[in-house]
Formats: C-alpha cells, structure tokens, sequence
C-alpha cells in the first residue's frame, strides 16, 4: 500500500494572528527563545486529529467520512494564556490556551475522530484539548516561571475551515503541507 505520509487535521491561523502571536511571545520573553525546540510560527495550528503515516485508501476514507461530516458554520475562538502538558512543573509541551469557542473546537475534534475511525484508525487514547503548541521540551522543565509571567494573548482567530495537511520531517524540523480544506458552512 502506497504511503501519502504523516498526516494530521487542523484549523489553521490567520496570517495577522500569527504575526500578532509572535510579535507577543517575542515581546514576553524579551526577545529570548522559548524554552525546548520552538515550533516555527509558519507550523503554528490548532491540531483536532493526528493520524500519523497514512496509506492512499485510509486517507481517502477519513476525507470522505470528514466531508461528509456536519462541520456547522464559521465562528470565531479567542486565546487564553500559557499551559503546559503534562503540567507546568515537569512540562514537555508548551502551549497555548484556547478560551471562547474552545466548545466549537472540541465538537470539530470529535467530527474528526469519528472521521478518523471510519476509516480504520485506531482510536485516539488522549483526550482532545485546545491548544496551540508553542514548543517541545526533552527533558521535562518547571515552567511555572515562564507561564505566570507571560500576559494572556488578545486576538481573535476566525474559524472558517479545516486542513488536512502533511508532516514533512526535516534536518531544519517539520514542514506542513496543506492537501484538503473541508470548509465550515457549506
């Protein structure tokens, strides 16, 4: 079975979101990387469902079960502030917290997990929880300093689609590869 490689399911950020969400951490940290291996601001999304390698019949499976999914219509989600899995003393993610529309989001998470499972992959074992991953710590750091001194991020994010995208794992990190919109309301 011919592989379509690592694939995941996302909403993805605005072009001023993420300049603003930079701009923001770069501001908070006074220009110091985050700790651990940032992601890139380009990669910034909110992941609803990893697949992981995926083969072409799988894949076409899980687009048809999410296009025939009942996505409802746009809405917009707001940010909180920083967290940490699996909590900010020993963290290993940095992230940050979705406030407004979180609920919107953990619907479109579970379209894409039913989606995901008519299509033959095994359920997902974590449960889903909105966020935006910020960085990848290895090994575990106490965050706690960094998370009580950054300020909660003021933007509002429209939600009006969905992407499938491609993991393409590099020397340089990962890159991502838009291949499917499923958009919201139609």
């Amino acid at each position: 079975m011919e592989s379509v490689g690592r694939l995941f399911v996302a909403v993805p950020l605005t072009d001023e979101v993420r300049g603003a969400l930079a701009a923001h951490v770069m501001e908070a940290t006074d220009d110091r990387p985050l700790p651990g291996k940032p992601v890139a601001p380009p990669n910034w999304h909110v992941t609803l469902r990893f697949l992981g390698p995926t083969d072409g019949v799988a894949y076409d499976r899980f687009l048809a079960a999410l296009a025939d999914a009942e996505l409802g219509g746009p809405f917009s989600v707001t940010f909180g502030g920083l967290g940490a899995f699996p909590r900010p003393a020993r963290a290993t993610v940095l992230w940050l917290a979705i406030e407004h529309g979180a609920d919107r989001l953990e619907r479109l998470a579970a379209l894409s997990e039913e989606a995901a499972q008519r299509a033959g992959f095994p359920p997902e074992d974590r449960p889903f929880h909105p966020h935006l991953t910020l960085s990848r710590i290895r090994p575990h750091q106490d965050l706690r300093p960094l998370i009580e001194q950054v300020a909660v991020f003021q933007a509002r994010l429209p939600v009006d689609r969905l992407v499938a995208y491609r993991s393409h794992l590099g020397r340089g990190g990962a890159t991502y590869e838009e291949l499917e919109n499923f958009p919201l309301g139609e």
